[in-house]
């Protein structure tokens, strides 16, 4: 059950001169592989780096988790995660890959938990339609705010806290579950004076990097996943990604081919997964990728802009719509590809229309033989004008290799973050947005950021048509 990664696209002996990595600059960055290896390795477990541990020290956490999840899928008929950025992206992409792709459509008897929603935007269309669909009686709740301050979660969450007091009086504490610090932010004091049940984000783990801690645990749970599988793949990737050697070690090598892509232009990272199960994979990678490496300045304060912009795309269905680009566009990209080597079903096309040979010769196939060969032709197509690419495999998708595929792509960013010299765990630039959206809502404290919103200069008719 181990996933591989096969880089021989990233080659230009394979893609031609010039248009892929040459073995000697590969070997010229042994010694940063080295030194990316070492400062991670010291940082283990440490400051922003704490989810390095999450694989080993949640034995009485998952217990708990466990045990929650049970009594919320025995009393419960919807279960919705309030969260956005890796509050959401991270669950929704488990659930997706793990459980029925139409769960929520699944009847009662044949779906493992209750029906799931993620509500990660404030859209208040959206809100009206969660509300059309669920019993709010028959729901909880799962808050999930680090600092407490997120002002979209914290929208949602007193909108259902006034919604379910109103229905249920004191038994809607019943229904509310906080994920957050144990010691720090705003949701912690109101949950506790409400008695809410809480769980906690450990104090080195940022949003992104959550996923394998309490906030994405306990959605998994709830909905039938094997948490402790999920963290024993983690753990087995930490097992590989411990090993110096880049030659050895799947996301160190591949942090260094993403940075010899960069040098070379390569400045968009393109997730194309060849299984519907992982498509939210994409979308959890681009928040990991883009917030962790897109930077401003590096770790001496010097302005160097760094990044490599992620983009999301979906085999086959975006052979369609991308792939053309992606061929004959620029030599700006990197894609990679994520495989199956055994979907969890098979299914036969039946033979027909014997008199249209253009149609007929799929009759007999399977659907399963029919998605590689289109996923081998899209890589030919690539390799043939020279475009760079990896497949990253996983024999087949469960608990177990998606512990892995997580794991992996933290460690990646992790290696990338010292190449770049940058600190991949902070997101200034993000920063910079919520406190202009506390100023506008006249949040107490941000007059002075109030004040520099208002000077900025009126927009001018000329330019609006």
């Amino acid at each position: 059950m181990r996933m591989r990664v096969d880089f021989n696209y990233m080659m230009e002996e394979f893609t031609g001169a010039g248009r892929g990595i040459a073995k000697s600059a590969l070997e010229a960055k042994r010694g940063a592989a080295l030194a990316a290896h070492k400062a991670v390795e010291l940082k283990r477990g440490k400051g922003w780096l704490e989810w390095m541990s999450s694989p080993y020290d949640q034995g009485e956490v998952v217990k708990e988790i466990n045990a929650m999840a049970a009594d919320i899928r025995e009393k419960n008929d919807y279960f919705v995660v309030l969260g956005i950025g890796g509050s959401a992206l991270g669950p929704s992409a488990v659930q997706k890959a793990l459980n029925h792709i139409h769960y929520n459509d699944l009847p009662g008897d044949k779906r493992p938990g209750p029906i799931f929603y993620v509500e990660d935007n404030i859209d208040p269309e959206r809100m009206q339609a969660l509300l059309d669909v669920i019993d709010i009686k028959k729901t909880v709740f799962n808050v999930i705010s680090k600092s407490g301050n997120t002002s979209e979660t914290m929208s949602q969450f007193l909108i259902v806290k006034k919604l379910l007091e109103d229905a249920l009086g004191a038994d809607a504490k019943d229904h509310i579950i906080c994920t957050t610090s144990s010691h720090s932010g705003s949701l912690l004091p109101i949950a506790k004076k409400e008695g809410y049940r809480l769980l906690f984000v450990p104090d080195g783990v940022g949003g992104r990097f959550s996923e394998l801690c309490p906030v994405g645990l306990l959605p998994a749970a709830v909905c039938g996943i094997d948490i402790e599988e999920l963290l024993a793949g983690a753990a087995y990737m930490d097992q590989l990604c411990r090993v110096e050697d880049m030659d050895e070690n799947p996301a160190l090598m591949s942090a260094v081919m993403m940075k010899i892509a960069i040098e070379m232009g390569r400045n968009i990272s393109v997730m194309m997964p060849y299984a519907d199960s992982l498509s939210l994979m994409s979308d959890w990678y681009a928040q990991l990728w883009a917030e962790s490496l897109g930077k401003l300045v590096d770790n001496e304060g010097r302005e160097v802009r760094t990044g490599q912009t992620p983009v999301k795309s979906l085999g086959v269905t975006d052979q369609h719509s991308q792939v053309q680009l992606y061929t004959e566009g620029p030599f700006d990209k990197v894609l990679t590809f994520l495989k199956v080597g055994e979907y969890r079903t098979t299914y036969t096309i039946s033979e027909g229309c014997e008199d249209v040979p253009s149609v007929s010769f799929l009759g007999g196939h399977t659907m399963n033989e029919l998605i590689q060969a289109e996923r081998d032709a899209t890589e030919y197509a690539l390799l043939k004008l020279g475009k760079m690419s990896m497949t990253i495999t996983l024999p087949e998708v469960n608990a177990f290799t998606v512990g892995q595929l997580l794991y992996y792509f933290q460690m990646e960013t992790a290696y990338m973050g010292e190449f770049l010299n940058i600190d991949a765990f902070n997101q200034p630039g993000v920063e910079e947005g919520k406190n202009a959206t506390y100023a506008l809502l006249g949040r107490p404290g941000y007059e002075e950021k109030k004040a520099e919103l208002d000077a900025r200069p009126p927009k001018k008719d000329e330019y609006i048509i």
